[in-house]
């Protein structure tokens, strides 16, 4: 963690422990899933209140010129969002800011509610600093959301994932095409001001035999999805697992369609990964792996792809992400942005404001004035 010498610094360091021992301490005594579900409810609940809101935006939230940036033409204050895949019910929308949060992908939301894989569906590998994630797109479906937010006004740019809906092991590669695009629809139709939309892609945790890594299957799904003539910016969540060949030929299929941005990316399949600890690696039977186990193939994705497409799309770095330095990694790989889940759940929720502390930090020392300047520097 870089080093902080001022009042807040040793406020978020003070954060750090209380949250590390007490805190952390605590909530790993129990499920996974339903301390998940206890922290969301009450996030929507404080994120509906002003005082407790405000009170933590004052200590938490980064406003500094240096890490913000205009992208897409949205207007992102720091770099750091939330990843898809933690807050599937869209409660947090309005308690983000406050943590210091840039930005947020709910889902991933699917056009029919889905109540999840078979449990257990979330459980903690607290050696290899992950978890494992087998809740397969559990959602309410893209009706409810609408439903919830119609009204709603996003202090951050907040963006939808979307996915094919899971459970149904007979859907065609039509079909999930179809579902998807109903889902899209349904979205744009409803007017609620979301920034961007995400096409999730990549779960490792679906039933069937539907896949869009293909490039003829993926060019499908690009020309169905585009051809509803978005005016929000598109985002591609990829997946991690595919070999360097596989995934520059779904790349070379992307950047023919106006995809905005692809994010690196999803959860790690492979239980013999270095950063997965022996012993831990086989602690549940099924799901896939967040956390460190993802952070070195998502920086090798990250450079491959900024090398060969940088100056054609963005990219939005997903995995490992638990310091300043993890985020700074990414950025100089090629990421404009970056996104997070785990890192929050072992570290605490000062965690985003150290990292954009940090960054403000490790972009001086290196003589940058603003994060774009540093974007893939360390890339040949």
């Amino acid at each position: 963690m870089v080093g902080y010498t001022s009042m807040r610094g040793l406020l978020l360091k003070t954060l750090r422990f209380l949250y590390r021992w007490p805190v952390r301490a605590l909530f790993f005594l129990f499920n996974s899933e339903i301390i998940h579900e206890v922290l969301t409810k009450m996030g929507e609940r404080l994120g509906n209140g002003r005082l407790l809101k405000s009170l933590t935006g004052k200590l938490l939230r980064v406003d500094n010129s240096t890490i913000a940036q205009d992208l897409f033409n949205i207007q992102f204050r720091n770099p750091v969002g939330l990843a898809a895949g933690f807050d599937y019910e869209a409660r947090l929308t309005q308690f983000l800011p406050s943590l210091g949060f840039g930005f947020e992908s709910v889902g991933t939301i699917t056009n029919s509610p889905y109540e999840g894989n078979p449990k257990p569906r979330l459980g903690r590998l607290i050696k290899s600093r992950s978890l494992l994630v087998n809740k397969g797109f559990k959602n309410l479906g893209i009706d409810e959301f609408i439903n919830r937010h119609r009204n709603s006004h996003f202090e951050i740019p907040i963006g939808v994932s979307m996915g094919k809906t899971n459970g149904q092991q007979n859907m065609s590669q039509v079909d999930a095409i179809n579902d998807i695009v109903s889902a899209f629809k349904k979205v744009i139709e409803s007017k609620i001001p979301m920034s961007y939309l995400e096409l999730n892609i990549s779960c490792p945790n679906l039933f069937g035999n539907v896949e869009f890594y293909t490039p003829s299957h993926l060019k499908e799904l690009l020309t169905a999805v585009c051809g509803l003539k978005l005016q929000k910016p598109l985002f591609i969540k990829m997946p991690i697992e595919k070999s360097d060949e596989e995934t520059l030929a779904m790349m070379e299929a992307i950047v023919t369609f106006p995809v905005s941005a692809v994010i690196f990316g999803n959860l790690q399949k492979n239980r013999k990964d270095p950063a997965v600890c022996p012993e831990e690696a086989f602690k549940y039977e099924k799901g896939n792996l967040s956390g460190k186990p993802t952070e070195r193939r998502s920086n090798e994705l990250i450079k491959l792809v900024y090398k060969k497409y940088g100056s054609k799309i963005k990219i939005i770095g997903c995995g490992g992400v638990f310091s300043a330095e993890d985020a700074y990694k990414k950025i100089k790989l090629g990421a404009s942005l970056v996104q997070l889940i785990t890192g929050l759940i072992y570290v605490g929720p000062q965690l985003v404001s150290e990292i954009n502390h940090g960054l403000i930090e490790l972009l001086s020392r290196d003589g940058y004035k603003n994060i774009r300047e540093a974007v893939g520097a360390d890339v040949d």
